[in-house]
């Protein structure tokens, strides 16, 4: 290092606090997780197409009461040869004229027609904005379901990678009683039913190891799919495990769900847009007005016909007529009143359709809104349990730690034997176990809570 120069130097630090940037910004917390399984899972991108399917039945909709109106050129020709024919006046056949006729017409329009009054119509748009209401608070909900669902996928895999720990530990500390008992063995301390013990513990805590590692895998593979991505590619996960305790008032909770919960808002909204498309589908039975017109503007046309024989008489030459009209603009409008007497019973199938929807929608509502408070309930004891699980798990292991200090102790004066020691040791990692395992539910309690209203993030 001395011989280099400072530049070199210089460099060196520069590569090294690029290096631990790039390691830190590998590491795949628990909130960046949440987002990128927003913005990539299967679930997050189902409920922005149904977004776009709700966007698509108001577009639908409002064709039922906005005027339709088309522009268009037309450009006409017909083309008859050597017609002829006769007619009869007072009993007597009179031949008529053979010719030949050639007709074009050029006719630049508008044409536009719009239900004025359809109170079907209007039900329908109303139903298709309420759907599309369900539909973005049904996003919500789904936001809120894949988050929760991310955060427990994520403490997973941080619960099994910081159970790989405790069982790396364990299978070390195994290893190294087994090589003690061997040698206590070999000089008759102990006997080989201690020995067999302590081989046994050594195999089961490799298998322990070996499952663990396998765990972490396979939550791995887990995680990445909810994310939307390879498992190669997750990366570091961040591992640290933090909480403090929170204090929540059910009375607040259950207000703020029953005004702002995306489950129930969506279910309210499906409900009355299925009312709303009841009401239209029965009033489709009512008369309803229609507007109509068109408009052309400067058509023309031109005509030329050639007569050869006129009353059977053959033109020794042949006479030619030819002519064209125009006009600036021509325009119609029509106001008709209908009513669809018969549809082939369309009717009645929409009337059924909307009418088993509408019963669907309101059992949903009243089914959410029933399980509201029990929800909360759920949730906020799921979270008290794991508190004081993570309690009691704090405890353990103090307890654990101390009966190994003192039975490391009176291994060392001779009062306990290398099997009490392992006991202790044993008691100290199923400690460890517990409270890890402790910790990651009280994380995943939060989520079920932040789940329960409504919040993605």
């Amino acid at each position: 290092m001395r011989r280099l120069g400072l530049s070199s130097r210089v460099g060196l630090v520069v590569l090294g606090v690029l290096w631990a940037g790039s390691a830190w910004a590998q590491v795949l917390t628990v909130d960046r997780a949440v987002h990128m399984s927003l913005e990539q899972s299967r679930q997050a991108i189902g409920a922005e197409a149904s977004i776009l399917d709700a966007r698509g039945g108001v577009y639908g909709a409002y064709s039922g009461v906005l005027p339709r109106v088309s522009l268009g050129v037309t450009r006409r020709g017909s083309w008859q040869e050597k017609s002829a024919g006769s007619n009869v006046f007072g009993g007597v056949v009179i031949p008529g004229d053979k010719r030949d006729l050639e007709q074009y017409s050029t006719t630049p329009g508008a044409s536009y027609s719009w239900d004025v009054l359809n109170l079907s119509a209007l039900n329908q748009l109303s139903s298709a904005r309420k759907g599309m209401t369900a539909a973005q608070q049904g996003r919500s909900a789904t936001r809120a379901e894949v988050a929760y669902l991310t955060r427990r996928q994520f403490y997973e895999v941080v619960r099994s990678e910081h159970l790989v720990r405790v069982a790396t530990g364990s299978l070390r500390l195994a290893r190294d009683d087994e090589r003690r008992v061997r040698a206590l063995f070999e000089v008759g301390s102990v006997s080989r039913n201690d020995l067999l013990r302590a081989q046994v513990r050594t195999s089961q805590s490799e298998l322990d190891s070996l499952t663990s590692q396998q765990t972490v895998t396979n939550q791995r593979v887990l995680l990445a799919g909810f994310l939307g991505i390879k498992e190669a590619d997750l990366g570091a996960v961040d591992t640290v495990l933090a909480a403090e305790p929170q204090e929540f008032d059910r009375a607040a909770l259950l207000a703020e769900i029953e005004r702002q919960q995306p489950d129930l808002l969506a279910a309210e909204a499906e409900y009355s847009s299925a009312q709303a498309a009841l009401r239209a589908a029965r009033w489709a039975r009512l008369p309803y007005l229609s507007l109509s017109g068109g408009a052309s503007y400067k058509p023309k046309s031109n005509f030329t016909q050639t007569t050869f024989d006129t009353s059977g008489v053959a033109l020794p030459v042949p006479f030619v007529q030819s002519g064209d009209s125009r006009s600036d603009l021509e325009y119609t409008a029509a106001l008709s009143l209908n009513l669809d007497l018969f549809t082939g019973f369309q009717t009645e199938s929409r009337i059924a359709n909307a009418q088993a929807r509408s019963m669907r929608a309101q059992e949903a509502r009243d089914a959410t809104r029933r399980n509201l408070a029990a929800l909360i309930d759920q949730a906020l004891l799921g979270y008290r349990r794991a508190n004081e699980a993570n309690r009691v798990a704090r405890r353990a292991v103090e307890s654990a730690t101390e009966n190994l200090k003192l039975t490391q102790e009176k291994y060392n004066v001779g009062s306990a034997t290398i099997l009490d020691l392992i006991d202790a040791q044993v008691q100290l990692q199923l400690a460890q176990s517990d409270g890890v395992t402790a910790m990651t539910a009280i994380r995943v309690a939060e989520a079920q809570i932040n789940r329960v209203r409504g919040r993605a993030e």
